[in-house]
């Protein structure tokens, strides 16, 4: 069973069972394909440690790193996705230009994400800490309306939320460009690596070609896309420029893994601090 998410903008999740890739793939091996949609990282990776889910096609960083801090069997087997652009602090006062301008700010998003690791990264370019600023745990959603009605300064919002707030001509007071690494996996369980290689292989067969049909079919798949997220196509496009779905682990994506491990670490989400190498297959 695989996890089946598709926000904020998770093509390869959507065009994978337009095209009924995975099906195909593993019903050559007389398995049947089924999802779970589990939109928190807790649930995806509290399924994968009950047994409930193999794999988690498309898991946040942090969700691997809490997972794994816990004592979890949990490996990344490649990657999914990074899109730092994806991931912004939008605000009406373009006065908030600088990290010093949001002192004593109220700002709202959720905690334990790729926005919270924004926001941190972003202060401490001025030496400045959660402290500084009015810190206030709430979903995008939930942001996005605080600022529209004026009850937040600052909203960290993501995917469709964020090009929204940009149609309506919101200020970009910064996105993660530089600050964060916006790193999303493909993972699985150490046990469940050893015990189904076949199934590994045959996965990774079946990624290269969800990679193979959104090169060769981009206008398909971005119609698929918005389709499948009731947006506009114009929408999906501006947004897929954010993103690089290259499934290959880099040196980077360690680097960026390692970041977020150290984030966590001196945030107090994770007690010990975290060597990422052990998060990969070994």
């Amino acid at each position: 069973m695989f996890t089946y998410v598709t926000s904020p903008l998770n093509v390869p999740t959507i065009i994978e069972k337009d095209q009924g890739i995975f099906a195909k793939n593993f019903g050559e091996m007389g398995i049947e394909t089924e999802y779970a949609e589990l939109t928190s990282g807790a649930d995806q990776t509290q399924a994968l440690a009950s047994g409930d889910v193999q794999v988690l096609y498309a898991v946040g960083a942090t969700s691997v790193i809490l997972s794994a801090a816990n004592g979890a069997d949990i490996k990344v087997l490649n990657m999914y996705s990074r899109s730092p652009k994806a991931f912004c602090m939008y605000s009406k006062d373009e006065s908030l230009t600088t990290p010093e301008s949001l002192k004593g700010k109220t700002i709202a998003g959720p905690t334990g994400t790729n926005l919270h690791e924004l926001l941190v990264s972003y202060l401490a370019q001025a030496d400045m800490t959660l402290d500084d600023v009015n810190y206030v745990n709430m979903s995008i959603p939930d942001a996005k309306a605080g600022l529209d009605g004026g009850s937040v300064d600052v909203a960290l919002l993501a995917g469709a939320t964020a090009y929204n707030a940009k149609q309506q001509g919101y200020h970009l007071v910064a996105d993660g460009d530089g600050l964060i690494s916006a790193l999303i996996a493909v993972a699985t369980t150490q046990k469940f690596y050893d015990e189904h290689p076949d199934v590994i292989e045959k996965l990774n067969v079946a990624q290269d070609e969800i990679a193979s049909y959104m090169a060769d079919n981009q206008d398909a798949a971005m119609e698929t896309v918005a389709a499948a997220l009731d947006l506009d196509v114009d929408a999906v496009k501006e947004m897929y420029g954010f993103y690089d779905f290259s499934t290959e682990i880099t040196d980077a994506d360690k680097e960026g893994f390692q970041k977020t491990a150290d984030f966590m670490y001196e945030s107090g989400m994770i007690e010990n601090e975290l060597d990422v190498n052990t998060l990969f297959i070994q």
